[in-house]
């Protein structure tokens, strides 16, 4: 056990200091699976704390499903459900494609929201999994200190104690950023879209992951630019050796990549990689859009890192929100353009204009809040709690064969069915019995991913949930018998 598990110059209460040094230690593999933890008594004379700080941090770990008190034995390690093959790295086809994106993704989309449908469809955060109080709080505060402003045209690029508080906390993401640069937005697609309109003229070739989230192929689609999507590890994300074999062989105008945490993958490219994806779009004159939506809920610390942290020429564009993460219903994204931001204004300007005041206010309180990163603590937690059982039901439940991913972070989860099962045939018998998945086909410009289905597991979760995946796997095996039956026959 570490004996130095306490940070003495962070603000926190000691007991999450501590639950959150051994959850890295629990996920990272340095306390294995099913090994005992330190005693209460033990962990509190080594930390210098008292057995009460060490008993709420391992009530914390618990809750996280870390760990396991077994009567009389003491903490545990908590068991890893079984392990599941993850699905191959992609190869799309060489050649850019025209998007051609039907109305299926909207359908899917309004599907999950629906009260009555038990949801896996959408890649959205659950209303309970944010303090509800808290932002009811500081958005009245901010509305009772400057009622005046609901009464006045917002202008300009955001009110600059948002832009303070984006760039305060874009040094968690490794950027030195400049509130004068940063341009507040309507969330962060907003952002991309912005950036893409800045770069590219309609008919222009941007390249992206394969596969990727289906609202970026949406914006190609609406904007008439065409898809290059590039090979990308359900691990390590996008390959810079591709996409440089890509740039030295087609005018690529842009390169679109979530580099953390990327939907519906959940890859998490490493630190070197970044860096050359940074020096790759600088050698050849293009922009790299890159968005940071779920880099706070990436469990270690170095895979929060930004691309735009090695940008030396201005060439990588930064687009987040924190709709994942802090406040959904705020609706608020910001975006640094690098050496394209003048631009971006005046396309800003045109576009939408600025957002509400009032509530770029709140969200300013909100970041500075001491509570926040304790609160982002407990989010990562409860999502990886989420994330480990859905992943244990799918190994129980689902064809044997089936291929699913292991994301370091978030609540995305990609499946990959056996026999070429049809994700949208999968989907339409899930419909009848009110659950909601997404094919795997929204993901692409082709069909390639036709046998996958993503499912997101950061919405609603009752009991139904657990009962409602088990189904998923029950009918894709009803399926699959039935496929070999008519094949036999």
């Amino acid at each position: 056990m570490n004996a130095n598990l306490i940070a003495t110059e962070s603000t926190e209460p000691l007991y999450l200091q501590i639950a959150d040094r051994l959850a890295r230690c629990i996920r990272s593999g340095t306390l294995a699976r099913g090994e005992r933890m330190a005693s209460v008594r033990e962990l509190a004379r080594q930390q210098g704390v008292s057995q009460s700080t060490v008993v709420q941090a391992y009530h914390w770990l618990e809750d996280a499903r870390l760990i396991t008190a077994r009567p009389r034995s003491g903490y545990f390690v908590a068991s890893r459900p079984s392990e599941l093959p993850e699905p191959r790295q992609s190869r799309p086809g060489v050649q850019s494609r025209q998007v051609a994106m039907g109305e299926l993704g909207r359908e899917v989309l309004g599907l999950a929201m629906q009260q009555d449908m038990i949801s896996f469809g959408a890649a959205c955060p659950g209303p309970e999994m944010f303090d509800q109080e808290r932002v009811r709080r500081t958005l009245n505060r901010a509305v009772q200190r400057h009622r005046d402003l609901l009464c006045a045209y917002p202008l300009g690029a955001g009110r600059v104690e948002a832009r303070r508080a984006v760039a305060r906390h874009a040094l968690n993401l490794g950027c030195s950023l400049h509130a004068d640069d940063v341009v507040m937005t309507n969330g962060c697609m907003e952002s991309i879209t912005l950036c893409l309109k800045a770069v590219t003229q309609p008919g222009d070739v941007v390249a992206l992951e394969s596969p990727t989230y289906f609202g970026f192929l949406e914006i190609l689609q609406s904007l008439h630019l065409r898809a290059l999507e590039i090979p990308t590890h359900p691990r390590h994300g996008i390959s810079v050796d591709a996409l440089q074999l890509a740039l030295e062989t087609q005018e690529v105008k842009a390169v679109l990549v979530v580099p953390t945490l990327s939907n519906p993958l959940g890859a998490c490219m490493p630190l070197p990689e970044r860096k050359r994806l940074a020096q790759l779009v600088a050698a050849h004159d293009i922009a790299l859009i890159e968005d940071v939506i779920y880099n706070d809920l990436a469990e270690q610390d170095d895979k929060r890192r930004a691309v735009k942290s090695y940008d030396t020429s201005g060439h990588v564009m930064l687009c987040g929100s924190f709709n994942k993460t802090l406040a959904p219903g705020l609706r608020l994204g910001w975006v640094e353009a690098g050496r394209w931001g003048a631009v971006l204004r005046k396309i800003k300007d045109v576009q939408s204009g600025a957002q509400t005041a009032v509530l770029e206010i709140a969200l300013a309180e909100l970041l500075s809040q001491a509570g926040n990163e304790a609160a982002l603590r407990q989010l990562r937690a409860t999502v990886a709690a989420r994330v480990d059982e859905a992943r244990g039901l799918i190994a129980q439940s689902f064809p044997k064969g089936t291929r699913v991913t292991d994301p370091a972070g978030g609540y995305i989860l990609w499946v990959e069915l056996p026999g070429g099962l049809d994700a949208v045939a999968l989907y339409e018998a899930c419909l009848q019995e009110n659950i909601c998945i997404a094919p795997g086909q929204l993901f692409s410009t082709s069909p390639r991913f036709r046998s996958f289905v993503r499912l997101g597991v950061g919405g609603r979760w009752g009991d139904e949930h657990p009962a409602a995946l088990r189904r998923i796997g029950a009918i894709a095996q009803l399926m699959l018998d039935e496929t070999k039956l008519a094949t036999a026959a």
